[in-house]
């Protein structure tokens, strides 16, 4: 870990700041002895932003599939009833 004075690091702000990036942490030492850590901040990312996957299918593969998925008997047809309208209220 890199150690700079205050003074040093004021005029190579950018600098320390590279540095922190590369190696993690950077190192500030004050002349009445105070000492401060500069760390990156984490990135924080959308959960939802994940990256896609390359499956090298056609259009109509997708389209099938999804059909057949459509079309085959649910393994458990409880959870798969249609809702009915309630009957009228008198």
């Amino acid at each position: 870990m890199k150690v700079y004075t205050y003074s040093e690091a004021r005029q190579k702000l950018a600098d320390v700041l590279e540095e922190a990036q590369r190696e993690g942490t950077v190192q500030i030492k004050r002349r009445d002895g105070q000492e401060f850590i500069i760390t990156p901040a984490k990135i924080k990312g959308s959960p939802l932003a994940v990256r896609g996957v390359q499956l090298n299918l056609t259009t109509a593969e997708i389209v099938r599939a999804v059909r057949e998925g459509r079309e085959r008997e649910p393994a458990n047809p409880q959870l798969h009833r249609t809702r009915r309208k309630a009957a009228p209220r008198r």
